[in-house]
């Protein structure tokens, strides 16, 4: 069965990817990269991500989106994009899928606060800690640790890295050292994660009263098509008057998509995924386009992420990492006995930490936190 006929030359064709760290039989009916979003499907880490944050505490309320609705987004149009330009959607569905599966609970301060905590040992990266969960910490197979996952998911897994740890990494790393590009799937995957927060976010703040309609309205990207629904639907009530406002900024941020990176491809006329690798990021937004979202992402940061209600949240959570922490590394018998690593070796005592961490869903982090200084879960 050929899965790759629809595919443009360079997009990433899974007969010909750069394979798995350890060799298996292939998968049958199943190309090699539905293969990977298959496994990332039904990893631990992937469930976990239903009650792990994205702007809000899972606990805050049902409908807010989590890692795991907002991973699913991305995913939704990650496959609309790659559909569009002949790329490989299986790909991008996967790279999709994991990409935040290494995300520590409480959203972006617990990534800081746990790489502040990993200062003295390798600091901590959530992209590099979903390619190792991945690559190691996942435990299904009697063949390998992790999922053993195609070169090509892995490599748009990995995101950013820092080039101390790209030297530790083997080939997937040999991007940061050499300053080449992934494949077209994991750059078009990286706006499909801007397209889906951007928006998401925007549904959220103010579903949860934070922002409101008339401060949206300061937004050009936002203010141009609210008007436009409201000529086309006067009168249409807000929630539905919201998601048709949205609705039609997603539309005109992947058409933007596709139509700067088509005119791109066809100037660099790349013939394989190797000669992407060599060229500049051929999957972009138009400049003008990059200045809507640019805009839109400062206001977001300004009067939503930096919300003095959310800006609570991130302080006990900080104090939850950095308590949690500090206990494991003074005491590590306080640790399940699979985090505990014994012979006086701090610093992979202090990874295994970050693991365990990393790991936790809110409400589990929540809930461990109490366990340990609460002396009424004695």
């Amino acid at each position: 069965m050929n899965f790759d006929d629809r595919l443009a030359p360079y997009a990433a064709h899974s007969a010909r990817g750069r394979g798995r760290q350890f060799a298996e039989a292939p998968a049958g009916s199943r190309s090699e990269f539905q293969r990977d979003r298959d496994r990332i499907i039904h990893s631990t880490a992937f469930r976990r991500l239903e009650y792990k944050t994205q702007v809000f505490l899972n606990h805050e309320g049902d409908l807010f989106r989590t890692r795991l609705t907002h991973s699913i987004e991305v995913a939704q149009i990650g496959r609309t994009l790659a559909r569009s330009l002949q790329l490989n959607e299986d790909l991008v569905e996967a790279i999709s899928l994991a990409h935040d599966v290494g995300h520590t609970p409480f959203g972006h301060v617990g990534q800081d606060v746990l790489n502040e905590c990993m200062a003295d040992y390798g600091g901590f990266e959530h992209n590099l800690q979903s390619l190792r969960v991945v690559d190691s910490l996942e435990e299904h197979y009697g063949a390998f640790d992790g999922l053993n996952l195609m070169f090509e998911t892995r490599e748009g897994i990995l995101k950013h890295c820092s080039q101390a740890n790209a030297r530790q990494l083997g080939e997937v790393g040999h991007r940061f050292l050499k300053r080449t590009e992934p494949s077209l799937e994991a750059q078009l995957t990286n706006l499909a994660d801007e397209i889906a927060y951007n928006n998401h976010d925007i549904d959220d703040g103010l579903r949860s009263g934070l922002i409101t309609m008339a401060q949206m309205e300061e937004v050009d990207l936002f203010a141009r098509h609210r008007h436009a629904v409201e000529a086309q639907y006067p009168g249409l009530p807000g929630r539905r008057a919201l998601y048709e406002t949205s609705r039609r900024m997603i539309t005109v941020m992947t058409a933007d998509v596709v139509e700067t990176s088509q005119a791109l491809i066809a100037d660099a006329a790349p013939q394989s995924i190797d000669e992407v690798r060599a060229c500049s990021p051929l999957i972009r937004f138009s400049d003008a386009m990059r200045a809507d979202t640019s805009a839109l992402k400062r206001f977001l940061h300004g009067n939503l992420y930096r919300h003095y209600k959310v800006n609570r949240t991130r302080v006990k959570a900080s104090r939850i990492v950095n308590d949690l922490f500090g206990a494991f590394m003074q005491d590590p018998v306080l640790l399940p006995p699979d985090y505990q690593v014994g012979g006086g070796d701090v610093a992979k005592q202090a990874r295994k930490i970050s693991d365990y961490i990393a790991g936790m869903t809110d409400r589990y982090a929540i809930r461990e936190h109490r366990r340990i200084f609460s002396i009424d879960e004695l």
